[in-house]
């Protein structure tokens, strides 16, 4: 086994950090998208060859994705917390996984860096007035009032402004939504970018690459 798992700028990613993620507990179940109850169990069931060397090319991309946002903190000037233990790996909720997909998610959770990244880019999203308004005007099942949801008033049924909640009331809420959403997309971009020049060893390249045999398209 090579002692890298991958380049970045030239510089190795030891083998060693994408071991000690598998090793943890979450890392090593090869899915984040759920909490443990306990801890892992001592010993795991046989596991087919070809998952292996899926979740070990998974777990790279984990590991590149957490170099890749230190280094952009660090270009940033982003003060980055303390790296927390892979053991303790923060769990991350389904819908997230949905919405990001599940190594994104992971890194997420397992990357001081790579929140701290994404905080910095949702702070940096500018949401005009005329979306949230548009987003309010589109989604009036999402603003129903109480009463109106007693009546079983549907916006297929057509929506009196009486039935709605006032614009006032939730347009903060929605500009943060919206917000998020698009630094999540330009986390995307950004990652998608930072990651174009990485090279990978051997039984290291992305899960979904056609190269070899094993791939499977996921995110």
């Amino acid at each position: 086994m090579t002692e890298h798992a991958a380049l970045v700028d030239g510089d190795p990613i030891p083998t060693a950090r994408v071991d000690t993620f598998l090793e943890a507990p979450l890392g090593g179940a090869g899915n984040c998208a759920t909490s443990h109850n306990g801890p892992a169990p001592a010993r795991r069931q046989p596991e087919a060859p070809s998952a292996a060397r899926q979740r070990r090319r998974w777990a790279t991309q984990v590991v590149v994705t957490d170099e890749l946002a230190r280094r952009a903190c660090a270009d940033r000037g982003l003060k980055v917390p303390e790296e927390v233990s892979p053991v303790s790996v923060l769990a991350v909720a389904e819908t997230d996984v949905a919405d990001l997909g599940s190594i994104v998610a992971a890194a997420l959770a397992h990357s001081p860096a790579a929140r701290t990244l994404l905080t910095a880019l949702e702070a940096e999203q500018t949401v005009p007035e005329t979306a949230v308004r548009d987003y309010y005007a589109r989604n009036h099942d999402r603003f129903l009032t109480a009463e109106a949801l007693r009546r079983g008033v549907t916006p297929f049924d057509g929506v009196a402004p009486g039935d709605l909640l006032p614009y006032d009331e939730v347009c903060e809420g929605i500009t943060r939504e919206l917000r998020k959403a698009a630094g999540r997309k330009a986390f995307f971009g950004w990652l998608d970018q930072a990651r174009a020049d990485v090279t990978y060893a051997h039984g290291h390249e992305h899960p979904g690459d056609p190269s070899h045999p094993d791939h499977e398209h996921r995110h």
